[in-house]
């Protein structure tokens, strides 16, 4: 029998580089997480459903599950069974007629139709191994810097705020406000106005 962990949605992410979404699922007994990548209307499916956003129409995963109801079929959990060539695989588990039966699915779309029903998630711990993360598990191992002392001849950071702030206060100082007009803008020159 297959090792599972119980897992929650931590969150739906964009990539701010390709612009990819990704669920990012965590252990509920652990500090372990698994990021998945998924289409965009699948996190958005995912995301309307965590936050409670009500919607004219159902949308498609809110038909599958209405669909599952009229059949008497009930969604017991999804699973995310394995990891193959950078593809993940799932299964809904659902019982019908006192049979259980496991349907083949995307880990989107059974991570969609979960949110739905409020049923467990579970992954593979042989998944978990493989593609889960520990978050700063490297930083864990380091020792603390030692802070830079006060007396030190080195220029201050650019993350120090005083300085981040520099450049706003040169462009406040330079703004003249007596040429400013009504709108907020700067009066120009009449002969640097266009001609009516």
């Amino acid at each position: 029998m297959m090792r599972m962990a119980e897992m929650v949605i931590d969150s739906v992410r964009v990539s701010l580089t390709n612009q990819q979404r990704i669920v990012v699922l965590r252990e509920v007994d652990a500090e372990r997480y698994l990021p998945i990548w998924i289409g965009p209307y699948e996190a958005e499916s995912i995301t309307i459903a965590l936050q409670e956003i009500e919607v004219a129409r159902p949308q498609t995963h809110d038909l599958l599950k209405n669909i599952l109801s009229s059949l008497s079929a009930r969604l017991l959990r999804i699973e995310v069974i394995s990891l193959k060539d950078e593809v993940f695989y799932g299964n809904l588990v659902v019982e019908v007629a006192g049979r259980i039966l496991n349907i083949d699915s995307r880990p989107s779309d059974a991570l969609a139709l979960a949110v739905r029903a409020h049923v467990p998630i579970l992954v593979s711990r042989d998944v978990l191994d493989s593609a889960g993360v520990v978050p700063e598990e490297d930083l864990r191992d380091q020792p603390p810097e030692a802070p830079a002392p006060e007396d030190s001849n080195e220029s201050e950071s650019a993350d120090q705020p005083e300085e981040r702030l520099s450049v706003f206060e040169d462009f406040l100082s330079n703004l003249d406000l007596d040429t400013l007009d009504d709108s907020g803008t700067e009066d120009e020159d009449d002969e640097e106005k266009p001609k009516k």
